[in-house]
């Protein structure tokens, strides 16, 4: 019967790998990032009904807050995606006289441009549509739509993601801002199991399909994948100084402590390391333990993404 349900869940695409707090923190920045459009836009504009938000924002909300670090939700994707699937959809309304056609080419021709342009936003296409199939109000903006209320719309659901995103220690966004990363430097990759780059890029070239993941959210994956396969448990012999680790829980657990120090002894009761929290619960405090403690704390490494600033 379990197998049965697997096989439905994998048929289906159901995923439930992501915890309650990652789920509740997706919902509320969702409510916050279109309240605060609908809000501010109205302040500036006075419009109403459709031309106050344009809908696609609701699915930008989703990719921006319930998928920060995903290569579909950064910031030339949200911007570029949105703005030139404006741009299209104004002109195949303005320039294509059958209604039908305008919208098909308006979604088309936007799907094909954020493909060059590299910034594929698949909320875009609901916003080419609607310059097409929108009312006398949208219509009436002509290529003011793609100032306002588009590019309105994205700068305060961009500056909404960029804060609200950052509040919480296991979330940054642009994905450019997260200090450490699963995947070590390429002077450790030679002493551990790292699948190089230049593999997975061409593994993607061989699908030849979208993924809404960039090569370095891949790498750490499969680095991930290896070491739980290897090394289920740390041992305290991995515990080195210098290192940062962490316990890879979720929500407000979740912490990042770096070796600042070690006292070394044969007698496991008194080989002893020093740390300081650098990033999530217990930010900026500082603690001892055995480091055998330390080791059944630990989960995972970590590596500095800017090794010069995480001093």
């Amino acid at each position: 019967m379990n197998g049965f349900l697997k096989k439905i869940q994998t048929t289906l695409g159901i995923d439930g790998s992501v915890s309650n707090a990652e789920k509740l923190t997706s919902a509320f920045g969702g409510f916050v990032g279109i309240f605060l459009i609908s809000w501010t836009s109205f302040q500036f504009t006075g419009a109403s009904g459709a031309a106050l938000i344009v809908p696609s924002m609701g699915a930008s909300a989703v990719l921006v807050f319930a998928v920060p670090h995903g290569k579909l939700s950064q910031p030339w994707a949200l911007f570029g995606g949105q703005l030139i699937s404006a741009a299209v959809g104004v002109a195949c309304y303005q320039f294509i006289p059958n209604l039908y056609f305008a919208a098909g080419i308006a979604v088309g021709l936007a799907i094909g441009v954020m493909h060059v342009c590299r910034c594929i936003h698949p909320p875009g296409g609901a916003t080419a549509l609607a310059a097409v199939i929108g009312n006398a109000q949208i219509h009436a903006l002509g290529y003011e739509y793609v100032l306002i209320p588009v590019l309105l719309n994205t700068v305060i659901i961009f500056i909404t993601a960029l804060v609200f995103n950052n509040i919480f220690p296991w979330r940054r966004y642009p994905s450019s801002l997260m200090r450490f990363t699963d995947t070590p430097s390429l002077q450790e990759q030679k002493t551990s199991r790292v699948i190089e780059k230049q593999y997975i890029e061409r593994a993607l070239k061989d699908i030849d399909l979208v993924v809404d993941l960039n090569v370095n959210d891949l790498q750490q994956i499969f680095s991930l994948a290896l070491e739980h396969a290897e090394i289920p448990t740390f041992s305290s012999t991995e515990i080195k100084l210098g290192h940062y680790y962490t316990n890879s829980k979720h929500g407000a657990e979740w912490s990042v402590r770096h070796i600042i120090d070690e006292a070394q002894h044969d007698d496991p009761e008194k080989d002893m390391v020093i740390y300081r929290v650098v990033e999530g619960q217990g930010l900026k405090s500082a603690d001892s333990c055995t480091r055998t403690e330390f080791a059944q704390w630990v989960v995972r490494e970590l590596f500095p993404t800017h090794p010069e600033d995480s001093a």
